[in-house]
């Protein structure tokens, strides 16, 4: 019965969340030819409606366990889901994700996604890509939004720890900014390729902040630690 029930809600979910995203992209798409700041209450709006629908409809609640600095920092999370990846625009002020580029050529959500700030990673293009991340998050830093990004690459069931993308190591020695390393469950909860999500509470572990300036290896083993620490068995 309350498989049921779940699959009841999660069917539910689909139409509300993407109608809502539609409207929620026409509405930045708009305000950018007004303003940023029109442009952005379009995105931030997408992460209310994303947040509010997880909690009406999935019944799914949000802990952030640890103190949740702000400002213009390097954010380092686990991925697991959805869910995170749009969360961000809840836990902080306008953030700069760092994403595939593959997402921002979504037609009218990459344009939009673009001007909010997304920075697009091509990991095929190696140096060239690298000095193009270099340059987007400078101007990211120099306006004091956050940064955030996902070194694994992709999404990761529950319990699994594979090994961090490059990418993490060259911008950390790029940028020199201090790391904040977040772990997240919400694989738990909505797991990768089903369209089942299930009640619960996604919980956020904030690790200790790393500083800029360690060794590349001392600062991955550390991430890599801290991002996992909410792994358990499925």
């Amino acid at each position: 019965m309350r498989n049921a029930i779940d699959w009841m809600r999660s069917l539910l979910f689909l139409p509300l969340f993407y109608g809502g995203t539609l409207a929620c992209v026409i509405l930045a798409a708009v305000g950018s030819l007004v303003s940023n700041r029109m442009m952005r209450a379009g995105v931030n709006g997408w992460g209310l409606l994303h947040r509010t629908l997880c909690r009406v409809v999935l019944n799914q609640r949000v802990l952030v366990v640890g103190d949740l600095p702000q400002g213009t920092m390097l954010y380092v999370f686990k991925h697991e889901s959805m869910f995170e990846t749009i969360d961000l625009l809840c836990l902080f002020d306008n953030p700069i994700v760092i994403a595939k580029q593959e997402l921002l050529d979504i037609p009218g959500w990459g344009g939009v996604a673009q001007r909010y700030g997304v920075i697009g990673l091509r990991r095929d293009q190696g140096a060239t890509a690298l000095r193009h991340l270099k340059r987007e998050v400078a101007k990211g830093m120099s306006s004091g939004r956050s940064i955030c990004l996902f070194p694994e690459g992709t999404r990761v069931p529950h319990g699994q720890s594979p090994p961090m993308k490059s990418g993490f190591a060259a911008l950390y020695q790029l940028i020199g900014l201090p790391v904040v390393p977040i772990a997240v469950d919400s694989g738990r909860l909505s797991p990768r390729n089903s369209l089942l999500k299930r009640p619960g509470t996604v919980t956020y572990k904030v690790g200790e902040i790393i500083p800029p300036g360690l060794p590349r290896a001392e600062a991955e083993a550390r991430v890599h630690a801290a991002i996992n620490a909410l792994n358990e068995a499925p």
